[in-house]
């Protein structure tokens, strides 16, 4: 079942602090914030901004939107990124959103992705940044790569995030429909 065009098809959770006592939830129709006080909706910005970011996430885009129509790739060329050659594709979807991904030529891995945004309450625009690294083989019988094991998100020319996983888990159902079986 592919996703509505302009609507995300995933849940998230992130679970911060020593011990994961404040939790963000975002599925397909909201956000909430969950801590010992309760749960409590986050702002329709930020959760505007999670969807957008969702949107042009390029993981996203190559795992659920690649049959959307509307979706276009153009190349860019060629350039270096932290001293490794990338190539630069421009995805640009329907609503013209678009994400530049700069992909490694040696591993064809995406390293970086960068797109703008417009700013409501300053009406200009930011730049979110969003760079890859330290991606590990998937477990043993499988074929492929599991998502990088960290991350790092620019905004405004300043860190905002900065993840690291642990572990990755998949869906059984997610992983046998990937690998056509």
């Amino acid at each position: 079942m592919a996703p509505v065009p302009g609507q995300i098809a995933v849940r998230e959770r992130d679970a911060q602090g020593k011990h994961e006592d404040s939790i963000v939830l975002f599925t397909e129709s909201g956000g909430w914030e969950v801590t010992y006080r309760g749960a409590r909706p986050v702002t329709d910005l930020r959760y505007n901004n999670y969807k957008d970011g969702t949107l042009r996430n390029v993981f996203y885009i190559l795992r659920q939107r690649l049959d959307e129509p509307g979706l276009a790739f153009y190349s860019r060329g060629t350039d270096m990124y932290e001293n490794r050659p990338v190539e630069m594709v421009d995805i640009t979807d329907a609503d013209n959103r678009t994400v530049t991904v700069y992909f490694d030529q040696l591993t064809k891995l995406p390293t970086r992705q960068a797109f703008k945004r417009r700013n409501p309450e300053y009406k200009d625009f930011d730049t979110e940044v969003t760079i890859f690294s330290k991606y590990r083989d998937v477990a043993a019988g499988s074929s492929g790569r599991a998502p990088p094991g960290a991350s790092a998100m620019e905004r405004r020319s300043s860190r905002c995030i900065r993840t690291r996983s642990r572990s990755t888990t998949a869906s059984r159902t997610i992983c046998s429909r990937c690998r056509g079986t």
